[in-house]
């Protein structure tokens, strides 16, 4: 075998390496954006089931008139602020996580439990404020992955991203009301 064919081979694995690695790391970059998009629909999916739980909380008569009007509106203004853009919508979300940490004491937490069907709604409120904060975390680290990814020389250089806007995390207040925690 001559020098130059030996040379020719050694070009053409060390293409068809390169052009695998690019190949899968393309694949996976698709991966996780798709994984991105399937977070983001659960989690407006979850945002959608907390604000309908905190209305129905709220139109029930269980709690103070003053705190129903507050909880509400801010369900209210977050179920319509899907039309708007997404700091809208997250700000909308975190007055409504304000409106129920307010309306949520502890001490207002009892009485509603108190109330035949108030711990049933009690227990789905809590159940959809931890689903936001599974599915907002779900969301933000399959964006982490996704911007680490894309931050990749070779990603950069061949363009393995295309016309894919960068990924965005999910800021918002998610914190659930600390009479909810209670056992």
């Amino acid at each position: 075998m001559s020098g130059w064919m030996l040379f020719g081979i050694i070009v053409v694995i060390v293409v068809l390496l390169a052009g695998f690695y690019l190949s899968m790391t393309a694949g996976r970059l698709d991966h996780l954006h798709r994984r991105i998009d399937l977070a983001r629909l659960a989690l407006d999916a979850q945002l959608l089931r907390r604000s309908s739980v905190a209305l129905e909380l709220a139109s029930s008569g269980l709690l103070d008139p003053a705190a129903s009007l507050v909880m509400a509106e801010a369900a209210h203004e977050a179920r319509t602020a899907t039309d708007g853009s997404d700091v809208d919508r997250a700000l909308a979300e975190s007055d409504l996580t304000a409106a129920l940490v307010a309306a949520l004491d502890p001490d207002d937490i009892e009485e509603v439990n108190a109330a035949p069907s108030g711990a049933q709604m009690l227990a789905e409120l809590d159940a959809a404020c931890s689903r936001v904060e599974l599915s907002r975390r779900f969301l933000n680290d399959a964006v982490r992955a996704c911007r680490q990814l894309r931050r990749q020389r070779m990603v950069r250089l061949f363009g393995l991203a295309g016309h894919t806007p960068w990924p965005d995390t999910w800021e918002m207040d998610d914190t659930v009301p600390a009479g909810l925690l209670e056992p």
